[in-house]
């Protein structure tokens, strides 16, 4: 009970002045806290060039969303993730996730949140100068806004207010509820008029946005830096004041010291993909800083332990010989050596070498005797005169019932013999079958013989039976045809 009788007591005080109708002190009266150093020595700073390129596409945010955005650009994985929110969830619950307040203020803007995460490497590079070098950055985008004043291109609107102090120039909501996102070319804006007729041509503005509690960050250009303004101070935070409701979720004293995420510029970028961003000055790009980042380190692969692969696979054995197909290393070509002649007897002192008798040409394939062929036992003689003779055919089985027919000989012709058939030498063992027993030898002309002669009686008519008769045959003397 006591806690909140002090915090509401603190509250009561703080908005005291306001209605008494003094107006409020700015909250960055006193001199701000200085800079951090450097935080990677590896960094290599952005030339004003550079930084000119990289923050004209936000250079003419309002105030209170170019704070937030600045600082969200540190937060690279959180503005990836809120992303995937807005995108699936909208903006239901998005005061209740665990990111960044400043994550949380742009997830009310899908437009630039979606630009943002689009865009990872320049969110990225924009985050790491902010960290490094947030005096340059702010620098930076006030240079940007008085070129773009120059050319008539930045002036009050009824959607925003531009206000211009000595060396500096502030851009405010005009509404007390709403604010508008600009959009516009940084090639025209910059260095030429971009309107015609009164009509804006290259700038423009998109829909009306609500303002909220969590817009609690602003720019405060005389010590180039954001600050947590705790919803107190003049301008456009007065105007805006009564319409919006405080909650501890982004107005707490918690917040008063904003935190960015150093470990930014420990981040990869990709410099390639910013060779776009070079609007204002065109000679001027980041391949410099390309030459210049160090090599990414890779993670070392984290092995998931399988105790079946383990208790399968020796340790030293290579796994990717077990994915389907092994790897085959080609051998290495085998040397043939040969053997040393064994040195001959020494030779006596004062004899001359005696050269052996040349060696004698052999036979070549032109004169090198045929191979004679092995030759088939001869024949035994014909008495002269004597026709040969075809020995007779063999009688067929005579049929029941039929008469066995005569063998015909057929008469040898000098002209066309019969070709002669070599003799077939007669196995001396039986063969052994399939199963292993022994069977009688099988001769194949035999079986053709066999088959011929059981073709042939086929073929002949039965004896003894009756040839049937014809329809005419059957048909009685006297009989009418049908």
């Amino acid at each position: 009970m006591r806690r909140v009788l002090a915090f509401v007591l603190a509250f009561s005080l703080g908005f005291a002045p306001l209605a008494n109708g003094a107006s409020p002190s700015p909250i960055y009266a006193s001199p701000p806290p200085a800079q951090p150093a450097q935080y990677e020595s590896s960094y290599q700073p952005y030339t004003a060039e550079q930084l000119d390129n990289l923050l004209a596409p936000i250079a003419l945010y309002p105030d209170p969303l170019l704070a937030q955005v600045l600082v969200a650009a540190t937060f690279v994985d959180q503005i990836d993730e809120a992303a995937r929110w807005v995108r699936s969830y909208g903006q239901n619950d998005v005061d209740d996730q665990p990111w960044d307040v400043s994550v949380r203020a742009v997830a009310h803007y899908p437009g630039v949140l979606n630009m943002m995460d689009d865009n990872l490497d320049w969110t990225t590079a924009v985050g790491q100068t902010y960290v490094s070098q947030s005096t340059d950055v702010m620098a930076s985008i006030q240079r940007l806004r008085a070129m773009a004043q120059a050319q008539g291109n930045l002036v009050t609107t009824p959607q925003q207010q531009v206000i211009i102090e000595p060396g500096y120039i502030s851009i405010w909501p005009a509404s007390p509820t709403y604010l508008y996102v600009p959009t516009y070319d940084p090639s025209i804006v910059f260095f030429r008029p971009a309107y015609a007729g009164g009509i804006f041509t290259a700038f423009s503005f998109g829909p009306a946005l609500a303002i909220g509690v969590w817009l609690n960050l602003d720019c405060d250009w005389s010590h180039r830096r954001v600050y947590y303004t705790g919803w107190q101070g003049g301008g456009w935070i007065a105007r805006s004041r009564s319409h919006i409701r405080v909650n501890a979720r982004y107005v707490n004293p918690r917040f008063s010291t904003v935190v960015i995420n150093r470990h930014v510029v420990q981040r990869p970028v990709n410099y390639a993909g910013l060779s776009r961003y070079r609007a204002v000055h065109r000679n001027v790009g980041f391949n410099n800083r390309a030459r210049r980042a160090p090599a990414p380190t890779r993670a070392p692969e984290r092995r998931v332990p399988n105790k079946i692969i383990d208790r399968n696979i020796p340790p030293n054995q290579p796994l990717e010989q077990f994915r389907g197909r092994q790897r085959s290393v080609p051998a290495a070509p085998s040397v043939v050596r040969q053997p040393r002649p064994t040195p001959g007897p020494a030779r006596p002192p004062g004899q001359s070498r005696v050269t052996p008798p040349p060696r004698q040409p052999g036979p070549t394939p032109a004169t090198r005797p045929a191979p004679q062929q092995p030759r088939s036992a001869p024949l035994p003689a014909r008495p002269p005169g004597q026709l040969r003779t075809t020995p007779p055919a063999r009688q067929l089985r005579p049929t029941p019932g039929q008469p066995p027919p005569a063998a015909r000989a057929r008469s040898p012709t000098p002209a066309a013999r019969p070709p002669t058939i070599p003799a077939v030498r007669q196995p001396t063992s039986r063969p052994t079958n399939a199963f292993g027993r022994g069977g009688a030898p099988f001769d194949p002309r035999a079986a053709s013989q066999r088959g011929q002669q059981s073709r042939q009686q086929m073929k002949q008519k039965p004896a003894g039976k009756a040839q049937p008769k014809s329809r005419q045959q059957r048909r009685q003397p006297g009989e009418r045809s049908p």
